[in-house]
């Protein structure tokens, strides 16, 4: 009876220890993840900080998509600007504090861009809203034709429609006035995608929902299916 005892004791220390080992597999995996978030977030600061330099220039000319020096840098537009300010605002407190800074000066040099250019900003902004709205459709007819989609390339092909988004919400705001039939264009392309939409976890990095609250950015959670059904 007591060997019986022992045994047990062990088993239940053996047990123990492997619940302490996988509890910290967890919790090493999420820190891992979150890092990655984190850095990946960070990526979006120098994007943040050169799209802000160059933004006077870009609202006095009548280029939609203006080059930025460097070779990784995506093209300067209101929708890519507008979309990595909002979620490096609300997850600010993610970044260190010199990254906190150069967000602060980017929003700085833009609201001192948009000094006597209000009206050049409504007009380019419409004219992103129609540009991503085209692209977005150019997409949609892919999935049409049997596009096999993938996870890694839903989370970046979806950058229009979140472009989009921001878009309305700024000409939303006054002293700005959103064209009539903007919000019905995209009305109607939600209906025909929603066809094809499969509800389900967030594409973009874990750490960034609280940018992308799901009632608003539904196509940010799940994937559409492709024509043959697949995903």
């Amino acid at each position: 009876m007591k060997d019986y005892n022992v045994l047990v004791d062990a088993d239940k220390t053996l047990l123990r220890k492997a619940e302490a080992v996988l509890l910290l597999t967890v919790i090493l995996n999420r820190g891992i993840i979150m890092i990655f978030d984190d850095e990946k977030l960070a990526q979006d600061v120098p994007i943040l900080s050169a799209m802000a330099a160059e933004m006077a220039n870009y609202l006095d000319s009548d280029i939609l998509f203006w080059p930025l020096s460097g070779s990784r840098m995506p093209r300067l537009t209101l929708g890519g600007y507008l979309m990595r300010q909002q979620r490096l605002l609300i997850l600010k407190n993610s970044l260190t504090v010199d990254k906190q800074n150069e967000v602060d000066t980017a929003v700085f040099q833009f609201n001192q861009a948009l000094i006597n250019r209000l009206v050049r900003f409504e007009q380019k902004a419409q004219h992103e809203i129609e540009a991503r709205l085209r692209q977005w459709g150019a997409y949609l007819n892919d999935l049409v034709r049997g596009t096999v989609v993938t996870r890694g390339y839903y989370a970046t092909a979806v950058e229009p429609r979140v472009m989009i988004t921001v878009l309305i919400d700024e000409l939303s705001l006054a002293p700005y006035k959103l064209e009539p039939g903007i919000e019905r264009q995209v009305t109607m392309a939600d209906t025909r995608f929603r066809h094809q939409w499969v509800p389900g976890e967030f594409v973009w990095p874990d750490g960034w929902q609280p940018a992308y609250p799901e009632t608003d950015y539904w196509f940010l959670y799940g994937l559409p299916r492709s024509k043959e059904g697949k995903k």
